[in-house]
């Protein structure tokens, strides 16, 4: 379901997107007033007007109608518990500023809430956002865990690994699996998993309170790819089978049904019977993911979901990636 079902007054509405493009995207008044199609002057009574109400704090705190309505049909369409869509900011590529934002926001709330003793972490440009953009404060109460080698194929770090940056902003334990994210061959795995402590890692990692982990794609520029985690001869393999999709190293097609590959048996993270009951929001959006988006949600493995407004109206609207 969406964050909440209240009613929003439509300025008050139009005053918190104001803010979010000024405060959130870096947009001057003049600009905000451009993309919004009113006068300057209206623009800046707008983002005094949210100012005035209290929304500008560290984060802004409120509700765009818009917003609200794609999470509601988003929530309905793939079951979702939680759904969150945030203001596009009219980045080009990935929305990783808004993300980021949001996913900040999720994340100290999720923290602060006193309900999670365990977080599970996945790696990738936005949850690295989401980190970066969080504040330093304490959740000493709470320990996180990655779900998933943190490593790539040459042992080489990640350069999207969050856990360490996570540990350094919270003072909380985090607890990194020091293995790459897919072995090298099966035996590999056998060999990896064998060893003190990774067995460890990945029992607290699926028994995990929260999940939260990042969506990939199946193209030969995804970030698996770029960043040494898998080879192109491995992302083709996964095309040819139908694969649309991934999260946590899992493949699926474009109806959400998981696909096996070559990569399948020698993937380093936790494994499908762990995420099928568990508590797992994505944070993802852009226009090349769309079609990974919607291949995890009619997967049915998401309970939650944050993703910017853009992709949001083109899952509603079912539209190709």
């Amino acid at each position: 379901m969406p964050r909440n079902g209240l009613a929003i007054d439509s300025e008050d509405s139009l005053a918190i997107r104001a803010a979010w493009l000024h405060y959130a995207g870096g947009l001057t008044q003049a600009a905000v007033a451009k993309r919004l199609g009113i006068a300057n002057v209206k623009a800046h009574r707008l983002i005094t007007r949210a100012t005035q109400n209290g929304a500008i704090k560290v984060t802004i705190d409120g509700d765009i109608a818009e917003c609200v309505a794609l999470e509601t049909e988003l929530a309905d369409r793939f079951g979702l518990e939680y759904c969150e869509v945030t203001p596009d900011l009219g980045e080009e590529g990935l929305p990783i500023r808004t993300l980021g934002v949001a996913g900040a926001a999720f994340l100290r709330r999720e923290i602060s809430g006193g309900q999670n003793r365990t977080i599970g972490l996945g790696h990738g440009r936005t949850l690295s956002a989401a980190v970066n953009e969080m504040p330093r404060f304490d959740a000493r109460g709470v320990q996180f865990v990655s779900l998933l080698g943190g490593l790539t194929r040459n042992y080489a770090a990640n350069p999207h690994d969050v856990m360490h940056r996570i540990a350094e902003k919270t003072g909380a334990a985090a607890y990194v699996m020091p293995v790459p994210f897919f072995a090298n061959t099966l035996e590999d795995r056998s060999v990896l998993l064998s060893q003190r402590g990774v067995s460890d890692v990945f029992g607290l990692a699926a028994s995990a309170d929260l999940k939260v982990v990042g969506i990939g794609t199946s193209r030969p520029e995804a970030s698996l790819v770029s960043s040494g985690m898998i080879e192109g001869t491995e992302i083709r393999d996964v095309q040819q089978k139908g694969g649309v999709g991934e999260m946590l190293g899992h493949f699926f097609d474009a109806q959400g049904a998981p696909i096996e590959t070559m990569l399948t048996e020698r993937t380093l993270s936790i494994g499908l019977d762990d995420i099928r009951d568990a508590r797992i929001v994505a944070l993802a959006g852009g226009d090349e993911k769309t079609g990974a988006i919607r291949s995890v949600l009619m997967s049915g493995c998401l309970s939650g979901l944050i993703t910017d407004e853009r992709t949001a109206m083109a899952l509603v609207k079912n539209e190709p990636s």
